[in-house]
C-alpha cells in the first residue's frame, strides 16, 4: 500500500535495520530522545522495513526493539497532524489512524516470527506493536500501558482490543485497557503479556531467533500462521483440519526427513 503521507528527508536514521546474520533482521526504533515515539518518518520507515522483510526469502526471524531507554512511547503528540495529500480533517485523521494501525496487521501477516525485545516503556502504540509480535521478551526496566484513554480517546486502538484479550484473557485485558494503569515487567510476566524476562532483552531475543532459524523453514512459517488462525477457530474440529493440512504440507518439504536423520544420528 502506497503512503499518502510526505516524509521529509533527514540526516537522522529513525529506524536502524541490521542483520547480525543473514537470516535474522533486527529493527531498532531510533528516536531515543523521544523514547522512540511514533512520528510520520518512523511509521513510514517501519512500513518500508516490514515490506522489505516480507519480500526477503533469506530472512527467517525478526527482532524488534528500541534504542535507549524505551521500546516505544506511542504516538508523538508533539508532532503536527500529518497531511494526507491535502485531505482535510477528519478524513486525513482517519487515513493517518489507519496507516499507524496497519503496522500491527503487517507484523501479524509476516511469514517470519517477530520477537519484541521490550527494553523500556511500551505505551500506547508501542504496546500495540509489541502485542502484535509473536513473542515478547522484557527487560527489568520494561513498562507497559495502553494509555489511550488517558488522552481523552477510546481505550481500544492499534489492535489492543484484539490482541490483549487473546494474550492475557478478557478480564485482565479489560482492566488494562479501561484503567490504563502501568504494568511492570514482573506483572507482565505473571499476566502472560511477556513470556520471558532477561537482563538483556535483545540478546535473549536474538538467542530465540537463532533457535527458530535452526528449525525447518516451512515448519516455522506454517506454525505462525496456524497459531494466529486458530485463535479465531470456530471449533476444535476447524483447528484440527488446519493443523492436519499444514502438517502434511510440511512433510513434503524434505525438511522433515533431514530433521529425522539428524535426530537418529544423535541417538
Amino acid at each position: 500500500m502506497a503512503s499518502a503521507f510526505d516524509v521529509t528527508a533527514s540526516d537522522v536514521t529513525v529506524l536502524d535495520v541490521t542483520q547480525p546474520r543473514p537470516d535474522i533482521t533486527v529493527l531498532t526504533l531510533n528516536r531515543p530522545d523521544r523514547l522512540n515515539a511514533l512520528s510520520v518518518e518512523l511509521v513510514e520507515a517501519l512500513h518500508a522495513a516490514l515490506d522489505a522483510v516480507a519480500a526477503d526469502n533469506t530472512c527467517r526471524a525478526v527482532v524488534l526493539t528500541g534504542a535507549g531507554r524505551g521500546f516505544c512511547s506511542g504516538l508523538d503528540l508533539r508532532a503536527p497532524q500529518p497531511d494526507a495529500d491535502g485531505t482535510e480533517f477528519p478524513r486525513s485523521g482517519m487515513r493517518w489512524q489507519e496507516r499507524i494501525a496497519e503496522l500491527t496487521a503487517k507484523i501479524h501477516r509476516l511469514r517470519q516470527p517477530v520477537i519484541a525485545a521490550v527494553n523500556g516503556v511500551a505505551y500506547g502504540g508501542g504496546l500495540g506493536i509489541a502485542a502484535a509480535c509473536d513473542i515478547r521478551v522484557a527487560a527489568p526496566t520494561a513498562r507497559f500501558c495502553t494509555q489511550f484513554i488517558k488522552l481523552g480517546l477510546g481505550g481500544a486502538d492499534i489492535g489492543v482490543s484484539y490482541t490483549l484479550p487473546r494474550l492475557i484473557g478478557a478480564g485482565p485485558a479489560f482492566d488494562l485497557i479501561l484503567t490504563a494503569r502501568v504494568v511492570d515487567a514482573d506483572e507482565a510476566l505473571r499476566l502472560g503479556l511477556v513470556s520471558r524476562l532477561a537482563g538483556d532483552a535483545v540478546t535473549e531475543s536474538l538467542a530465540i531467533a537463532e533457535t527458530l532459524c535452526g528449525y525447518g523453514k516451512f515448519g516455522v512459517e506454517s506454525t505462525k500462521q496456524v497459531l494466529w488462525a486458530n485463535l479465531d477457530a470456530g471449533s476444535l474440529e476447524a483447528a484440527l483440519h488446519l493443523e492436519n493440512r499444514s502438517q502434511i504440507l510440511a512433510s513434503t518439504s524434505g525438511e522433515m526427513r533431514e530433521a529425522a536423520a539428524r535426530i537418529l544420528g544423535q541417538r
